[in-house]
């Protein structure tokens, strides 16, 4: 790790801006298509909510041949060390890793391939003490012991985990809230990943509600999940709100919007 900043210690983020083809993103729930005006007003809060984070953000433009191009976290990670790229679970996704690389490669000095396998960085969890990689029908074998070596690169351990059956991806139930505490689901919670940490558990029927994100002094969350709100807000977090009903018709949550890291 670089010096004492917390993992989820942000000066810089990159987003992509949703493209009108973001409409047909994939899903593993159908609950109808969101509308593109939906999903642009709620980026649009996201990106503000990064910037009033203290975040400075780039903003890509759209890639109307990639529908779920909006969410940058799957084909790439980054580190104050570097940035990886990742091979992402669906076929159909391959071209946002070419994609990004040259943004990336603008942006840090050490920007590693991954050599085999797939990973999608939904996949991915930074802790303090080591990046989590979760099994998962987006993320196999191959592609986790291929980024535990990229990791070892830039000097950063990986542990592999598993993700509980018909969960899209790890970060799907669980989040960093503080360097000792995760907001994860009784499903997740149960098979014993987070033994080492104390666990927030979400309420029964918000379990989309445990892809929160920290950012810098605050925890941003989905609006629609009053029972985790009132939890956080309880145990004393900053809890920012924000609108996420149009993309979570596309199996999104507030993760995988941004790649953020301590330049």
């Amino acid at each position: 790790m670089t010096g004492n900043l917390s993992v989820f210690a942000f000066n810089s983020a990159i987003v992509r801006r949703p493209g009108k083809s973001v409409v047909r993103g994939l899903r593993a729930d159908d609950r109808g298509n969101p509308s593109y005006e939906g999903i642009l007003t709620e980026h649009d809060a996201y990106v503000a909510a990064l910037k009033d984070a203290g975040v400075e953000v780039q903003i890509l433009e759209p890639l109307e041949d990639f529908p779920d191009s909006i969410f940058v976290e799957d084909p790439a990670l980054v580190f104050t060390e570097g940035a990886i790229l990742l091979n992402p679970g669906v076929p159909s996704r391959a071209g946002e890793t070419a994609a990004i690389a040259p943004v990336l490669r603008d942006r840090f000095e050490t920007v590693l391939p991954l050599t085999g396998g797939y990973v999608d960085g939904g996949d991915v969890l930074s802790t303090p003490d080591s990046v989590m990689i979760g099994l998962s029908a987006r993320t196999n074998l191959e592609g986790a012991n291929a980024l535990i070596g990229c990791l070892a690169e830039l000097g950063r351990k990986g542990l592999i985990v598993e993700t509980p059956a018909d969960v899209l991806h790890f970060k799907s139930d669980c989040s960093l809230l503080d360097n000792a505490t995760i907001l994860t689901t009784k499903r997740l919670s149960a098979s014993g990943v987070f033994t080492k940490f104390r666990q927030i558990i979400v309420p029964d029927g918000e379990e989309a509600a445990a892809n929160a994100l920290r950012v810098n002094d605050r925890v941003f969350i989905g609006i629609d999940y009053p029972g985790t709100i009132d939890l956080l807000t309880g145990e004393g977090y900053r809890v920012i709100c924000l609108p996420i009903s149009e993309i979570a018709r596309i199996d999104a949550g507030l993760s995988c919007m941004s790649l953020r890291w301590h330049a």
